[in-house]
């Protein structure tokens, strides 16, 4: 039992990114585009920083949004047109 232990413990220091969610910082984003009615994509100026996908809320094209935290991460949520929405899926685009 102590082996396994040692073992995920040296994986998790090893290969952080194995065990923890995609993260992005949206500090700098200007604008955004619907891509689809679940899914965002967030720009600084022309280039790409992030989609996110938001399958519990449908957005449109005149969606007021707001982030809580410039730092996204999955299982987030950010504010669409003033509701809660839990951010599934955060892919980095840079």
């Amino acid at each position: 039992m102590v082996k396994i232990w040692v073992v995920l413990s040296l994986m998790i220091l090893l290969f952080p990114t194995l065990v923890s969610a995609d993260c992005v910082d949206l500090e700098r984003f200007t604008n955004w585009i619907l891509e689809t009615s679940h899914t965002l994509v967030f720009y600084a100026g022309a280039r790409p920083l992030a989609r996110l996908e938001i399958p519990n809320c449908e957005i449109t094209p005149l969606s007021t949004i707001r982030l809580r935290t410039s730092y996204v991460c999955e299982e987030d949520e950010i504010i669409i047109d003033g509701v809660a929405c839990h951010i599934i899926t955060v892919e980095k685009l840079y």
